[in-house]
């Protein structure tokens, strides 16, 4: 990426967290008073060796004494401001990323689901982590050191142009070069840290996967391909730093070199103005202090390069989420409330298809009465799943509108619409927390007494008394302590407390054995009822009790009536559907 393109990524990045602006100014008033105690020794030796050591009546220790004295303090003064400004740029930093990283993090849950599904978690942790993270080091590190080596260059080169010019452009000429190829190497260097953080985040992504789904890879025996999938991602992460450090390395080098030539040059030139009485001994020497501090921010360049261009590789990964708009957007003070009171459901000429896809769902048009429950039944990929995202908006229609109580979900605020529709998925998942942590997920201000209360009504008050701890059990990660049964009961008591007026229901039964789903049936049935109800049906059991049923075939709307219609039809889709149930209940 050119250097126009760098400095645009920085500057958004920095429009990013204003934060960083805050009490700017006095922190590069400290900059300079610390980088000044830096020019005062060079500025030292020269009064001491001039005006003392090699005073024309012979040394004066009291010059001497004088010069070290007003140095001490002037170094004192440059580490206390050292000290304040490292704190000012630590604390205003890591405000300003916790800042972004929030921001960032609200964006990607803003995002819709089919957006979160297309990309790798890996990735998108990677972007609130580790790129932060990389961000976090050059604003502590390299900007701190950024800010004193600019004004240690600017004030070193005035002060050896005050003693001497000749010697200043000989340095200047040696350093000539190195400049140019540190510029050279910027490209490179952003191209090449850009694929290190990428790659970061494709081993982070492997990492996740082989951990979550370790019971998969342990029963089909393929440790072995995984093990060489996560070889491969930490050796393209390595490749990827070790030609970042290649780069950096030759870089370095450059200014390396200059720094000698530009000392070599120093002492032979001073050496000839010395002898014709151009130069005395304690300027030259002075001289060569600062060319010193002249040489530091050059070499110095290369380390803040490569921490610049890994913080900019950071911010355009973490732009390139930020830009991405939305689709399923909240249109929050501009949307409206739902309706008070019971949830009919509209689909109106709906058709949905995935991107580059065919469609999935076409042609909707059905409505659904409030206060009732229904089925929806059909053969894996039918559109089951996305009907039921499109109902609760975590997708929106291609083409056509859903409405809920007469009111299109595109015009419905977010918080209207979560506090009043609730969709219980078919993993049922948990939070690595209790279980009365879990449901108080739905109404944090819930007491003890009325979570008890809550499991007692739905029938549940003996499984959570034979659970060890009761409503303190921890459930794990992913709710992985307790069954896929015992996930759905808790999730099902959960979306209870919420109080929805429609309760939409993915398959929250197609994966526990028969006692756990006469349980769960009978805490559905107390859920459900006096409710809108959509379940997405896998076990038929489910359309039996329902209302109406609604069978979906290979993206449209087929079948609707009561259980009973619709299995009597001959030849039906549902019939068919029904047969092969009940042969495999048999």
């Amino acid at each position: 990426m050119s250097s126009e393109g760098t400095l645009a990524t920085v500057r958004r990045g920095l429009a990013l967290s204003p934060e960083l602006r805050t009490g700017l100014g006095g922190t590069i008033v400290l900059a300079v008073l610390q980088m000044s105690g830096r020019v005062a020794v060079p500025i030292a030796v020269q009064q001491g060796l001039d005006h003392g050591v090699n005073a024309p009546g012979g040394p004066d220790l009291g010059v001497v004494v004088q010069v070290v004295m007003i140095t001490l303090a002037a170094l004192v003064v440059s580490t206390f401001c050292g000290y304040l400004m490292t704190r000012r740029l630590f604390t205003v930093s890591e405000t300003a990323l916790g800042a972004l990283r929030t921001r960032t993090f609200r964006h990607i849950h803003d995002l819709s689901m089919l957006h979160q599904q297309s990309e790798r978690r890996g990735s998108m942790v990677s972007r609130v982590t580790g790129d932060v993270d990389q961000i976090s080091q050059f604003l502590q590190t390299g900007g701190m050191q950024l800010l004193l080596a600019s004004g240690q260059l600017i004030v070193s080169s005035v002060v050896m142009f005050v003693y001497s010019w000749q010697l200043a452009l000989v340095t200047l000429i040696a350093f000539g070069p190195a400049v140019g190829v540190i510029r050279l190497f910027q490209k490179r260097l952003a191209a090449v840290y850009k694929a290190s953080r990428e790659r970061t985040g494709v081993m982070l992504g492997a990492i996740a996967e082989s951990v979550v789904g370790a019971s998969v890879i342990r029963a089909y025996g393929v440790s072995g391909r995984t093990e060489k999938r996560l070889d491969d991602a930490i050796e393209g992460l390595r490749e990827a730093q070790q030609t970042a450090l290649r780069t950096s390395v030759t870089s370095f080098s450059s200014g390396e070199i200059g720094a000698g030539l530009a000392l070599a040059g120093v002492v032979v030139v001073g050496t000839l103005l010395g002898v014709d009485g151009d130069l005395t001994v304690g300027r030259l020497t002075a001289f060569l202090f600062l060319v010193t501090l002249f040489i530091q921010p050059v070499q110095i360049a290369t380390d803040m390069l490569n921490d610049a261009q890994n913080a900019v590789a950071g911010w355009r990964r973490i732009l390139d989420v930020l830009d991405v708009l939305p689709d399923v957007a909240d249109p929050d003070d501009r949307g409206v409330a739902l309706p008070d009171g019971p949830l009919s459901v509209e689909f109106r000429d709906v058709s949905f298809r995935y991107p580059g896809g065919p469609l999935v769902l076409s042609d909707v048009d059905l409505t659904l009465d409030a206060r009732k429950k229904f089925a929806v039944v059909g053969e894996t990929g039918s559109g089951k799943t996305t009907f039921a995202k499109l109902l609760t908006r975590l997708m929106d229609p291609a083409e056509g509108e859903v409405l809920l109580g007469g009111v299109p979900l595109t015009d419905v605020r977010f918080s209207s619409l979560r506090s009043r529709v609730v969709m219980v998925p078919q993993d049922g998942f948990l939070f690595d927390a209790t279980i009365a942590e879990n449901v108080r997920f739905a109404e944090p201000s819930l007491t003890e007494e009325q979570l008890r209360a809550a499991f007692a009504e739905l029938g549940l008050a003996d499984w959570l008394a034979g659970l060890p701890e009761g409503l303190e059990t921890p459930v794990g990660e992913r709710g992985e302590a307790l069954s896929v049964g015992e996930r759905q009961l808790v999730a099902l008591v959960r979306a209870y407390v919420a109080d929805p007026d429609l309760l939409v229901l993915d398959e929250a039964t197609s994966a526990v054995d028969p006692a756990t789903e006469v349980r769960l049936q009978h805490a559905l049935d107390l859920v459900t009822r006096g409710r809108t109800t959509v379940a997405i049906a896998h076990r038929l059991s489910t359309a039996e009790s329902a209302d109406e049923v609604i069978v979906v075939d290979a993206g449209r709307v087929v079948q609707r009536g009561p259980h009973s219609r619709l299995v009597a039809e001959p030849d039906s889709i549902y019939a068919k559907l029904y047969a092969s149930w009940l042969e495999q209940t048999r």
